[in-house]
């Protein structure tokens, strides 16, 4: 009788293993493929103005950061205290990036442990290097902002969710609920995974228990959230520069969820159409579809609406529920796949098409590696300045928030005499200090010597505009400057330049 109690163990035993492992492989691998590629390439020898802007906040007291907040960039608050704890550690632009690469790697694992758990190990596999494999994803992998953290804690809260719908146990809820509210906290736009899982749970017909535990989980993320929803509202001049969107900005959403390239976009399309027409068979009180569905579609629907009142549309905004896609292909490629004989197979000829994907566009993905991946490049104004200017010389920023190189690389501004200064950026409790007015600049030029250089370092995109005419201040201290000096040689890279001005 022992013997065979033993005996049937053992054979459980040898069941269930080869599956662990199997689930185990299928999560693990998309985490090594996207850690791989987020840390190709990941030093471009410089940072873009959103990436210095946490460079150099971060790197200021939490005094100096409370006050920051207070007056901008409140909806960054929580990712700059964070930022300031790994940047203590050792502050270079490789180690701000390093945080978005472990966080991206983790939502290629979660989107893999969502696979398995709601269809099969395969899946669940190509789902995680699915999402590994967007040029999309390894943009934000390899920048120093919240982006992909967000992405991270909403493949985590769908997660989560899984588990509190099976076992309905409140501590899942718990778990969900804080989830959520921390990373509504990293970026407000999250908090519309909420209803993304509203959907979810109304197509699954789940029961009343399931509703009542969702529905404090949401509560209680929401009021976490709302002090921040009311003070970033009172800073909302921040994104006036967005328009409203139309067809061109969902265009570039879906080529950035799907594509880039043509023929991905469109075999990408065409499994997601066979995963939704032709769902796979539900494996616990969730099915695949009615959670990648939603999570793909309704928090883009939702901020494309609400941006016609209110431009508010971004697509690096809506990274968090990109996991959707690769999920519902994975799905469609298990319909198809799914045919062949022998599992290994299929889960071969899979593994094998998003490699063939991934090698197709890989001049999109050697393209987010390069420094003119992103608006500009700070380190080669300042390597200019740098390499031109003498200590003792002065410099002028046009317009003033031009500043930024000089916070972002000190060193090469080192000596320099900034002719606009009112108070620094620290001490003002803003991103990129307070100037003097357009008397103050020309008192303070006027008491330069005939002998002494100006430096002015201009944003090539913006001086000379419609929108720099417009701003008084900015305006005026270039009539200033112009009325007492004159340009003599410049030197311009992508997106700015620096130009020597000697006296009239």
């Amino acid at each position: 009788m022992a013997r065979t109690t033993a005996q049937r163990l053992r054979g459980r035993l040898a069941a269930v293993t080869p599956g662990r492992a199997g689930r185990a492989a299928a999560v693990l691998a998309p985490a090594a493929v996207m850690t791989v590629l987020g840390l190709w390439g990941l030093d471009r020898g410089t940072m873009w103005r959103d990436e210095g802007a946490t460079f150099q906040v971060a790197r200021r007291s939490l005094p100096e950061i409370a006050h920051l907040l207070g007056t901008v960039d409140a909806v960054h608050g929580l990712y700059y205290l964070f930022m300031h704890a790994v940047l203590a550690l050792h502050a270079d632009e490789v180690t701000l990036r390093l945080p978005s690469v472990a966080a991206a790697a983790a939502t290629a694992s979660l989107t893999a442990a969502i696979g398995c758990r709601l269809a099969r190990p395969r899946v669940g596999l190509w789902a995680g290097l699915l999402y590994a494999a967007t040029p999309f994803v390894s943009h934000y992998a390899q920048e120093g902002r919240s982006y992909a953290l967000v992405a991270a804690g909403a493949a985590l809260a769908t997660w989560l969710l899984l588990r509190a719908v099976e076992h309905g146990a409140s501590g899942w809820w718990a778990g969900y609920g804080a989830v959520v509210g921390v990373t509504a906290l990293l970026h407000e736009f999250a908090v519309l995974l909420l209803a993304a899982h509203a959907v979810t749970l109304l197509v699954s017909r789940v029961s009343w228990p399931v509703w009542r535990g969702w529905g404090c989980a949401a509560l209680a993320a929401c009021i976490l959230l709302a002090p921040l929803a009311v003070l970033s509202q009172g800073q909302s001049e921040q994104v006036s520069w967005l328009r409203t969107p139309g067809y061109e900005q969902a265009k570039a959403l879906l080529y950035a969820f799907a594509g880039p390239g043509n023929l991905v976009l469109a075999v990408t399309l065409l499994l997601i159409a066979v995963g939704v027409l032709l769902p796979l068979p539900r494996t616990g009180p969730l099915p695949l579809h009615a959670v990648a569905l939603p999570l793909a579609v309704v928090p883009p629907v939702l901020l494309y609406v609400a941006s016609q009142q209110q431009p508010l549309f971004l697509d690096r905004y809506l990274l968090f529920c990109l996991a959707g896609v690769p999920l519902l292909a994975a799905a469609g490629a298990e319909r198809l796949f799914g045919l062949l004989p022998w599992r290994g197979v299929a889960a071969a000829v899979g593994v094998a098409a998003v490699a063939g994907a991934f090698v197709w566009q890989l001049p999109f993905q050697e393209r987010e590696r390069l420094p003119s991946s992103r608006g500009d490049q700070p380190a080669r104004v300042a390597t200019a300045v740098g390499a031109v200017a003498r200590p003792g010389d002065a410099v002028l920023f046009l317009p003033h928030y031009e500043r930024r190189i000089a916070l972002f690389y000190p060193r090469d501004f080192t000596g320099l005499k900034d002719l606009t200064l009112k108070r620094t950026a620290a001490a003002s409790g803003t991103l990129f200090g307070e100037d003097v007015s357009s008397t103050e600049l020309r008192t303070r030029l006027a008491r330069l010597s005939p002998s002494e250089r100006v430096w002015v370092v201009w944003d090539t995109n913006t001086v000379g505009t419609r929108w720099f005419r417009a701003q008084r201040a900015e305006y005026a201290k270039s009539r200033v400057l112009g009325a007492m000096y004159r340009e003599e040689s410049s030197v311009y890279v992508h997106g700015g330049a620096v130009s020597l001005y000697v006296r009239r």
